[in-house]
């Protein structure tokens, strides 16, 4: 988008524990951000952190009016700094990827190429760059959720994907763990939204520990995947004008 039709855009990030990694991120988006928009916000979630993770995000909001910081008293989990996320965002499109910096938001702009034709563009990671049990798992995670939803994606919770945010009016979330990626994009199909997928690259994390492959967090997801299966099967299902319901390729 070019001229006069540039995009309105909220960006957030989601983290906890990520005070090695965070500024490095958000000053990678205040780099990006401008080239694409004149009207943008940059969102820090803090997601109850017990370092200085949050304390690098007031000061960051106070360095830069075009950043905001969110804090949870206490962890909420992934899907909780997600509804946050969504929740705060104000701009026309919402974006999101990780505050553990393994993605390269100079990427962010091909993605704009798609937005006058669908309404949710779905990163996946091109070569994933982490321990190869969290690959094995992420793989056979991917194939079940495309299984018990009817997706047909191919990186369920790549956290690079970039919406429009009429579509969280239409959606009803609840997940507070990791299958909030699945909640999003399964209502969303059901309600009509068109999506499309484009590959991203992924880098191998510079400092800290990833959460994503801890039994707590596992056990989470699947206990939610019992809990809410139905339900959002069971949710309503629509054709938005124009829209078509399937992921296209």
């Amino acid at each position: 988008m070019t001229g006069d039709k540039r995009i309105s855009l909220s960006v957030f990030f989601p983290c906890r524990n990520e005070q090695d990694n965070i500024e490095r991120v958000a000053r990678q988006a205040l780099e990006v951000l401008p080239t694409i928009s004149d009207d943008f916000e940059v969102i820090i979630v803090d997601d109850g952190s017990t370092d200085q993770t949050g304390a690098i995000a007031e000061r960051l909001a106070g360095e830069n009016p075009r950043v905001r910081a969110i804090h949870h008293p206490v962890n909420r989990g992934y899907g909780g700094a997600l509804q946050s996320g969504f929740g705060a965002a104000t701009k026309e499109w919402v974006f999101y990827t990780d505050g553990d910096g393994q993605f390269d938001l100079h990427e962010l702009p091909v993605f704009l190429a798609y937005l006058d034709r669908y309404d949710i563009v779905v990163g996946y990671r091109l070569r994933r760059r982490d321990p190869w049990h969290r690959r094995v798992n992420g793989w056979a995670w991917t194939r079940l959720i495309n299984c018990l939803f009817d997706l047909h994606v191919r990186d369920i919770d790549c956290a690079f994907k970039l919406f429009r945010r009429a579509v969280f009016a239409h959606i009803e979330l609840h997940s507070q763990g990791a299958l909030i990626s699945t909640e999003v994009l399964a209502r969303a199909r059901r309600a009509g939204y068109r999506m499309i997928e484009h590959g991203v690259h992924h880098y191998s994390r510079r400092h800290g520990r990833p959460s994503g492959a801890s039994p707590r967090v596992i056990a989470r997801a699947f206990y939610e995947l019992c809990r809410l299966r139905r339900h959002i099967l069971a949710g309503p299902q629509r054709t938005c004008a124009n829209n078509q319901s399937k992921i296209q390729p």
